[in-house]
C-alpha cells in the first residue's frame, strides 16, 4: 500500500492542473487542439502546473485528517483556504463555486459545519465530491453504515443534498475496492452490488433520488457513447464522465486526458478521474514531468507523507 495516499492525491492534483487552463471550452474545441501536457495561460492566467478550488480543498481535508477526523477542523480549513492563509497555488483564490462560495460564508459565520451546504435540488454542483478523496483514507476499515455517515458529514460542509451525498459515497466505495487491489471491472461490479444492497436496506432516500444513478448503478457507464456522456459541473454528470474515463482507458495518463478532453468542467473531470487513475494504475504510473511541473507538488509530498504515516503506519 505504500504510496497510495501520494497516488491518489498527486492524481488528482494533476488531473486538476491538466484541467485548469482549458476550463469551460467545448467539446469540439478540444477535439480540435487537444490537451496533451501541462498548459500554460489560458482560460485562468495560470502558470503551467496550477491547481484549482478541487485540489485546494482536498489538500484542506487532508490537512485536517491528519490530526483525525473533526468536521469543525475541516471547516476551518476550507475557511483558512477562502481566506489565503493556506493551500493556494499562488497565494491567492482564484476559483471558487457558487455553492462552496456560499456554505463558507456559513462558516466564517459560526454556523455548525453540517448545516452550512445547500440542501436543495439546485445544490448538486460537484464541489464536494471533487475534494473528498482524502477521506478515504480514514474510513477505509469502518463499516459501511459508519462510511456512509462520515461522507454525508464531510460533503454537507458545502453540498448537503442527499444527490450530492450519494455520488460522494459511490465514488468512496469503487475507490474503495480499487485501494484493495480488485480489478478495475470487477471493483465496479462490486461497488454496484455494495451500494444497492446498501440503499435497499437502508432507508436514506427516494426511489427518485435512487434512479438519478440508474447508469452508474444499474447497467455499466463505460458501455454508453461519449456523445451521451456530460461534462458539466453537475454532480452526476462528473461523476458519471469520471468513472466513463477511467474504465475506458489503459494508463493514469489516458485516463485524465480522456477526462480533461470532455470539455466544460475540465479540471474537476480530470480531478476526480486523476484520484482514481492514481490509486488504480500506481504513483510511478503518473508521467514524471507532469509531476515536476505541478505547483507546490513538494508542500503536497509532504502532506501525503504525513497522511500515509496516519492511516497507513508501518508495523
Amino acid at each position: 500500500m505504500k504510496n497510495t495516499v501520494k497516488a491518489g492525491i498527486l492524481g488528482l492534483c494533476i488531473g486538476d492542473a491538466l484541467g485548469v487552463p482549458v476550463e469551460f471550452r467545448s467539446r469540439e474545441q478540444l477535439r480540435r487542439s487537444p490537451v496533451t501536457k501541462m498548459r500554460a495561460l489560458g482560460t485562468h492566467h495560470q502558470p503551467a502546473g496550477t491547481w484549482s478550488d478541487d485540489s485546494s480543498l482536498a489538500l484542506c481535508l487532508a490537512d485536517s485528517l491528519c490530526n483525525g477526523y473533526d468536521p469543525e477542523n475541516i471547516a476551518l480549513k476550507f475557511l483558512q483556504w477562502y481566506n489565503a492563509e493556506i493551500w493556494t497555488p499562488h497565494g491567492r483564490v482564484f476559483d471558487i463555486g457558487i455553492a462552496t462560495r456560499q456554505a463558507i460564508h456559513k462558516i466564517s459565520k459560526g454556523i455548525a459545519p453540517q448545516l452550512c451546504g445547500g440542501t436543495s435540488e439546485y445544490d448538486n454542483g460537484n464541489g464536494s465530491l471533487m475534494r473528498i478523496l482524502p477521506l478515504l483514507f480514514y474510513i477505509k476499515n469502518f463499516k459501511i453504515e459508519q462510511r456512509f455517515d462520515i461522507i454525508k458529514e464531510v460533503s454537507s460542509i458545502t453540498h448537503a443534498h442527499i444527490r450530492s451525498v450519494l455520488a460522494c459515497f459511490i465514488y468512496l466505495e469503487f475507490l474503495l475496492e480499487i485501494m484493495n487491489g480488485t480489478g478495475k471491472n470487477e471493483s465496479y461490479k462490486k461497488m454496484q452490488a455494495t451500494v444497492i444492497h446498501f440503499l435497499d436496506y437502508t432507508p436514506i432516500c427516494s426511489q427518485n433520488e435512487m434512479d438519478q444513478f440508474e447508469r452508474i448503478l444499474k447497467n455499466n457507464i463505460s458501455s454508453y457513447p461519449e456523445d451521451e456522456i456530460k461534462s458539466s459541473g453537475y454532480v452526476l454528470h462528473s461523476l458519471e464522465a469520471s468513472l466513463w474515463c477511467f474504465l475506458n482507458s489503459e494508463s493514469y495518463s489516458e485516463a485524465v486526458l480522456k477526462a480533461v478532453n470532455l470539455g466544460e468542467d475540465t479540471d474537476t473531470t480530470g480531478a476526480i478521474t486523476g484520484g482514481i487513475a492514481g490509486i488504480y494504475y500506481g504513483f510511478g504510473n503518473i508521467p514524471q514531468d507532469w509531476i515536476a511541473e505541478l505547483v507546490r507538488k513538494d508542500d503536497i509530498a509532504e502532506l501525503c507523507e504525513k497522511l500515509e504515516n496516519k492511516y497507513f503506519p508501518i508495523v
